[in-house]
């Protein structure tokens, strides 16, 4: 169970429409909605793997402790929500070097997992996850094995492996479900909005029964707060993709919660047996 910690403004889709300097004035969601999640959890005695931006964990320092306190893991979301394909290697060094920093003085754990804004690492920009071995993570869960108009490797592997010849560093891609010689999305956000809950339910259940794997399932704080300010000038296809069924999505997540076994993404893949 993974949580992409960051706010409603902060979103790829809305960069059109938001510049980063507004963030600052701009109705803040983020920690009122992190805190219900984690009430959620702590209800459900669910741990989870929570991939935080650095802009939130500065800001909310106490929510960064509390998630460490509830026995959640703590990972890295880079700082500002910049995605790879947008970056030099040397600007993404020093993003997950500064965002990984921050989140260990303020948590007092080391930051083992990362994962790219918008799964934004694919066949064009592999070099990153050398970067991120060198910099000391264990992992990454940034490549979506699918076809999309923003993201997705559609050829990489559909499950864990270890991207890197001889190193201990393994990417952990979103979960998809394969039909024919496609991959489906099926491991949260907007297509888990979008998907009659019964049919993500049977997803999970033929790969954990049929495929004999754990699934990653990912949402965000702001996925579950129906009364969020609203973004004006969107066009359809933004529109549709942030807003539909926020009003479901809690509910749905608390039945995923009931009908599954969550754990954090080190404790699933053993990440600090890792090397």
């Amino acid at each position: 169970m993974t949580v992409d910690v960051e706010d409603y403004f902060q979103v790829s889709a809305f960069e059109p429409y938001i510049a980063k300097e507004q963030w600052d004035v701009l109705p803040r969601r983020v920690e009122r909605n992190t805190h219900r999640i984690l009430d959620l959890f702590n209800e459900k005695k669910i741990k989870a793997t929570f991939f935080t931006l650095g802009w939130v964990a500065e800001r909310y320092p106490d929510l960064i402790r509390r998630m460490v306190k509830d026995g959640h893991e703590l990972a890295c979301h880079g700082y500002n929500h910049i995605r790879v394909t947008e970056q030099t290697p040397e600007q993404f060094r020093d993003d997950v070097s500064k965002t990984k920093k921050l989140l260990e003085d303020l948590s007092g754990e080391h930051v083992n997992g990362y994962r790219a804004a918008s799964y934004s690492i694919g066949a064009k920009n592999l070099w990153a996850l050398n970067i991120l071995l060198e910099e000391g993570f264990k992992y990454s869960s940034s490549i979506y094995p699918v076809k999309h108009d923003i993201y997705g490797m559609p050829d990489a592997p559909r499950f864990g492996y270890e991207p890197i010849e001889n190193q201990h560093f393994k990417e952990i891609p979103i979960t998809t479900v394969r039909f024919g010689n496609k991959n489906f999305p099926c491991g949260g956000g907007g297509f888990f909005r979008f998907y009659p809950y019964a049919l993500s339910k049977w997803a999970f259940n033929r790969i954990n029964n049929e495929e004999s794997e754990s699934a990653i399932f990912y949402f965000h704080p702001w996925e579950i707060d129906p009364e969020q300010p609203r973004v004006h000038g969107l066009n359809l296809k933004t529109r549709t993709r942030h807003y539909l069924n926020l009003n479901r999505m809690e509910n749905r997540i608390t039945r995923l919660l009931t009908d599954f076994n969550w754990d954090t993404m080190a404790n699933v893949f053993q990440i600090n047996k890792i090397g």
